[in-house]
């Protein structure tokens, strides 16, 4: 009898070990984010691992590095994708400008006015191809953009000091922005004074008077605990979107055969789709915390937005002189927007008739 048993554990051993090489996976795709598990990128990646793997029947494993297990910054992550030892990673349009300045486009002010009309620019036109092309081209053909998702909803314009409104109201405060040319180039134009600071020194900053305002979201706002530093007034003005480039190493990719591509391609739609949601609804539980703790939330008139554009038009100019492949991006962006606003536009028209 405990022979017996111990054949048939045996064998069940056996059969347990045939089942795991089976079943182990071609292809592994290491994925990283800078952030944490409360975060959209998180919530993108963790949507990404199950359509992959599910789709393709256990052929890719993902395995998710959340934080800087694998890289700090930008400039470190996206040398990672280029030379494999990251396969996926996510950057905001500032992290990668050091390498791919162009992609600033998504941090001009105004253009896109709402998420309709932005997930349709991100989603459907040529765009996102372009700057993959560009980037490959500026990436000796390692670094390819996959998709464009969203982190953290619409950069608002917040301070410590006054409500907003219009222009002119801006006029003298000091805001913090990173160290780049365009967010400066900005809040210059709105008559503010542009200063840089180290995300983590922001909250301190507030409190010491350092800077009395900033450009980001609400979740980011509140996720800092910036109002108890002293920030009071958040202005609605949605002056850009918050994209989130999603970058794969090329070798990686192209070395899939095809029925593997086009399951990392419909991964990544599924995760664009995940990271358009998640801010939308952790949005309204922060905007609700704001302003149950006495926070001053406005939302701008379409004439005082108007204002805010027309303050803030030089800037385009500025990027399509002084951003290598400025024009270039700033023509397939603004040609993308017209052509989702008319789609956008018709579709609503038909629904209200």
């Amino acid at each position: 009898m405990v022979s017996k048993i111990l054949k048939t554990l045996t064998l069940t051993g056996v059969a347990v070990a045939m089942s795991t090489v089976a079943f182990a996976a071609d292809y592994t795709i290491r994925a990283t984010a800078n952030s944490n598990e409360n975060d959209e990128d998180y919530d993108g990646l963790v949507v990404f691992k199950n359509y992959v793997e599910a789709a393709s029947n256990g052929a890719i494993a993902v395995e998710l590095f959340i934080g800087t297990q694998l890289c700090s910054k930008g400039a470190e992550c996206l040398q990672g994708v280029a030379d494999g030892s990251i396969d996926v990673y996510i950057s905001t349009s500032g992290g990668a400008a050091g390498i791919f300045p162009y992609v600033q486009v998504l941090d001009l002010p105004y253009l896109m006015a709402n998420d309709r009309i932005a997930e349709k620019v991100l989603t459907d036109t040529e765009f996102t191809r372009s700057v993959r092309k560009m980037a490959l081209a500026d990436s000796d053909n390692k670094i390819r953009l996959m998709t464009v998702g969203n982190t953290g909803g619409w950069r608002n314009f917040a301070n410590t000091k006054r409500r907003v409104a219009m222009p002119k109201d801006m006029e003298g405060l000091k805001i913090r922005t990173v160290v780049a040319d365009l967010p400066q180039e900005l809040v210059k134009a709105l008559g503010a004074s542009p200063t840089p600071i180290p995300w983590p020194e922001l909250f301190t900053s507030f409190q010491t008077g350092v800077v009395e305002g900033s450009k980001n979201g609400i979740t980011d706002i509140m996720g800092m605990k910036f109002p108890d530093a002293g920030l009071k007034y958040v202005t609605l003005d949605g002056h850009a979107y918050m994209g989130a480039l999603w970058w794969m190493n090329q070798d990686k990719f192209a070395g899939m055969p095809e029925d593997m591509r086009r399951v990392v391609v419909d991964g990544f739609a599924a995760l664009q789709q995940a990271t358009f949601a998640s801010p939308k609804r952790k949005s309204i539980q922060a905007y609700e915390d704001f302003v149950k703790g006495g926070g001053d939330l406005y939302v701008p008139t379409p004439a005082e937005k108007a204002a805010f554009k027309e303050a803030a038009t030089p800037v385009y100019d500025w990027f399509k002189s002084n951003v290598k492949g400025g024009e270039e991006v700033f023509n397939a962006l603004t040609s993308a927007v017209a052509e989702a606003e008319k789609s956008v536009g018709a579709s609503t028209d038909a629904d209200i008739n």
